[in-house]
C-alpha cells in the first residue's frame, strides 16, 4: 500500500513544531527539513566545500562549524545571494529526504516539516500539505521569547516570507493555532482523513 508524504508548514512562530509533537504521539515519523539542512551544512563534506566556494572560507569557523551569523549577514536583504544558498542547500536536503522516506516506506504516512515548503517548490514531491496558521501578534511574541530578537527584525523576516493567505490557498488542510480551536482534535481529524485517503487507493503528488 502507498506511503503518503505529507508536508507541514506555516509562518515563523506559527506552532509547526507543536503540531508535529501531536502527530509524533500518534506514531508518525517526522522529517524536520530545517534541522536536517543545518546538520548537512555542518557535516556533509561536499556541501561544505560548495558553500565555502560560493560564500568564502569565512562560512565556516576554524573548528569547521557553520558560521551562521556570517552567512545570515551575507544573504540578508540580498536576494541573489539567498537564491544561491538555496540552490546549493535545497538539492542536498531533497536527496537526504528521499533516503529518509525510503526508510519509512512501510509506514502509512510521514510528515515533512519545513518553513519554506512552497517557496522552495519542494511541496511538489509531496502528496498533501498541512498549513499551520496563528495570529501575527502571537507569532511575534513567541519568536521574541524564543530567539531573543527585536520586533522590528522579526517583522522584516516575516515580510520576506509568503503570507498566511497564500499558504492557506495551497493547503489541503489548515490547523488554526489561535487558542480557540483544539490542536489535538484538529490533528486527529486530519490523521484519520489521511489514513482514509490511503485506504481508498493511490494519491497523486501535488502540482
Amino acid at each position: 500500500m502507498q506511503h503518503l508524504r505529507i508536508g507541514i508548514t506555516g509562518g515563523m512562530g506559527a506552532g509547526k513544531s507543536t503540531i508535529c509533537k501531536v502527530f509524533g504521539q500518534l506514531g508518525i515519523a517526522i522529517y524536520d527539513a530545517d534541522a536536517r539542512a543545518k546538520w548537512l551544512m555542518n557535516n556533509d563534506v561536499d556541501l561544505k566545500k560548495i558553500i565555502s566556494e560560493g560564500f568564502g572560507w569565512d562560512s565556516y569557523t576554524r573548528k569547521e562549524e557553520l558560521n551562521r551569523e556570517y552567512l545570515a549577514k551575507v544573504v540578508f536583504n540580498n536576494e541573489e545571494k539567498l537564491a544561491l544558498l538555496n540552490s546549493i542547500v535545497h538539492p542536498a536536503v531533497k536527496k537526504d529526504y528521499e533516503l529518509w522516506v525510503a526508510e519509512h516506506k512501510d509506514d502509512p504516512y510521514s510528515l515533512k516539516e519545513a518553513a519554506l515548503l512552497f517557496e522552495s517548490k519542494t511541496y511538489k514531491i509531496l502528496h498533501k500539505v498541512i498549513v499551520v496558521t496563528c495570529p501575527i501578534e502571537t507569532r511575534i511574541e513567541r519568536i521574541m521569547k524564543r530567539d531573543h530578537v527585536k520586533k522590528e527584525d522579526i517583522l522584516k523576516r516575516i515580510q520576506n516570507q509568503m503570507t498566511d493567505r497564500d499558504r492557506m490557498s495551497k493547503a489541503d488542510w489548515v490547523i488554526f493555532n489561535d487558542g480557540q480551536h483544539s490542536l489535538i482534535n484538529q490533528a486527529l481529524e486530519i490523521h484519520q482523513t489521511i489514513l482514509n485517503l490511503r485506504e481508498k487507493g493511490t494519491v497523486a503528488f501535488k502540482s
